[in-house]
């Protein structure tokens, strides 16, 4: 378990932090980026909780405890096969899967592109879906120059598409999805 006693370090202040192989790294790299992007992709989905009811609730709480794992996966460079280091696992791709799957379940089929918005529930799955993709590009981009575990790939494009189909399940229960009209306006 963690245990914090004092909140700052100093250790940070020359725009330096460490990895949690103790080493130092510019808080400018692009690990820092990514590590970051999912953080910030976490408390998005926090900021979601206020507006579910308690079943997507506790799937979100699940899913914010998932991406404090993924951050300590994305802080241990190198090698990946020690068992007592923490990593995404392929079981909780599958999670994800098995959730799209009961959620999209109830939902018509899409017959056009959904516009973000909706219900408070909805917008708020459609802005947490976009940081998760943001998240997803820069961690493209960091395995590409030291790659990384897959299933955090796995997990995020999975996430993304969750919450997609929450977005759309939130709008289920009330009025509908808000679909593109091309050319509506010209």
């Amino acid at each position: 378990m963690v245990q914090l006693t004092r909140i700052y370090t100093k250790g940070g202040d020359k725009g330096e932090t460490s990895l949690g192989t103790k080493m130092r790294v510019s808080k400018s790299s692009l690990r820092i980026f990514a590590i970051g992007d999912v953080d910030e992709a976490n408390s998005f989905i926090g900021v979601t909780r206020l507006h579910s009811e308690e079943e997507i609730d506790r799937l979100l709480a699940h899913i914010q405890n998932d991406l404090f794992d993924m951050g300590a996966d994305l802080c241990i460079p190198g090698k990946k096969d020690d068992a007592n280091e923490l990593r995404i696992q392929p079981s909780q791709v599958i999670f994800l899967e098995e959730a799209i799957d009961r959620y999209n379940a109830v939902l018509p089929p899409l017959k056009s592109f959904v516009l973000p918005g909706g219900t408070p529930l909805s917008a708020t799955l459609h802005q947490a879906r976009t940081v998760v993709r943001r998240a997803e590009r820069t961690i493209c981009s960091l395995n590409e120059a030291d790659p990384l575990n897959p299933s955090i790939l796995q997990y995020l494009n999975r996430l993304s598409d969750l919450l997609f189909v929450l977005a759309r399940y939130a709008n289920h229960q009330e009025a509908g999805d808000i679909l593109w009209i091309p050319g509506a306006h010209r």
